[in-house]
């Protein structure tokens, strides 16, 4: 064999040249023969920053999400359940005293007219710096706004809206409470707080005799009190809608969930 850097000739079993003292085996791994092509070295890997891993849901492409009609209701079937008995309660309840006339007491005769008489009492308390007009009328304000803001708290800061709309049908049962109040601006034959009857209470102690007395809107106390009644039984409808979504909303999910 032939040495392939001096060209010395050789026995063909020599493992390192007899002139040049190359060694055969390593000269051929940087330098190979004619027709044979040195493996090429792996490719160094390349380290790539990876970004967080975030899992983000699909949108539910069958409701809108929002804060009032989220897409995704939070609880499992044992929370549905306990919201749906709920919601019939106040079905049942709701047109019960929504069916009821302002003469018949119904609504005076419940048991969330004791739960409302307390914070109508405290309205007085809240806006008497404010003067005798606003003080009187400060007991309904009491009342209205207590749950409007649970109502608010519950949807706002809660994330609860199934909350949010009990409160709000609670806060339509206080218009149902409110209108015999008003309705007996003349009459004056409701029983007030302390014992006494508006037809024989100093001026000023009956809060709408006071109110519309002093507006000059005494003659209007029935129709007035119709309204409020009116008002009340929109807005109890309307939050029984709310939470009758809200069940279907939670059912729906739930079912795709299984």
């Amino acid at each position: 064999m032939q040495c392939p850097k001096c060209g010395a000739e050789q026995p063909t079993d020599n493992l390192i040249c007899a002139r040049c003292g190359i060694v055969f085996a390593k000269y051929y791994k940087y330098h190979p023969r004619r027709g044979e092509e040195a493996p090429a070295p792996p490719p160094a890997p390349v380290q790539r920053a990876r970004a967080p891993s975030v899992h983000h849901q699909a949108p539910d492409p069958e409701w809108p999400d929002s804060l009032i009609l989220p897409a995704r209701p939070s609880g499992d079937w044992l929370s549905l359940g306990a919201h749906a008995t709920l919601w019939a309660v106040l079905l049942v309840w709701g047109l019960t005293l929504m069916l009821a006339s302002v003469e018949s007491g119904a609504v005076g005769g419940s048991f969330l007219h004791l739960v409302n008489l307390p914070f109508h009492e405290f309205g007085h308390i809240l806006f008497r710096p404010f003067g005798h007009w606003i003080m009187s009328l400060g007991g309904t304000l009491g009342q209205l706004l207590m749950p409007a803001i649970c109502c608010g708290v519950l949807l706002i800061q809660t994330r609860d809206p199934f909350g949010a709309a009990v409160s709000l049908w609670w806060f339509g049962e206080n218009f149902l409470d409110i209108a015999p109040y008003i309705n007996d601006a003349r009459a004056g034959v409701l029983p007030l707080v302390g014992g006494n009857f508006g037809e024989s209470s100093p001026y000023g102690f009956h809060d709408w005799e006071y109110l519309l007395g002093e507006t000059g809107l005494l003659d209007l106390d029935h129709r007035l009190a119709q309204s409020s009644r009116v008002v009340g039984c929109l807005v109890m409808v309307l939050a029984l809608a709310w939470g009758a979504w809200l069940l279907a909303r939670q059912f729906g999910y739930l079912n795709r969930q299984d």
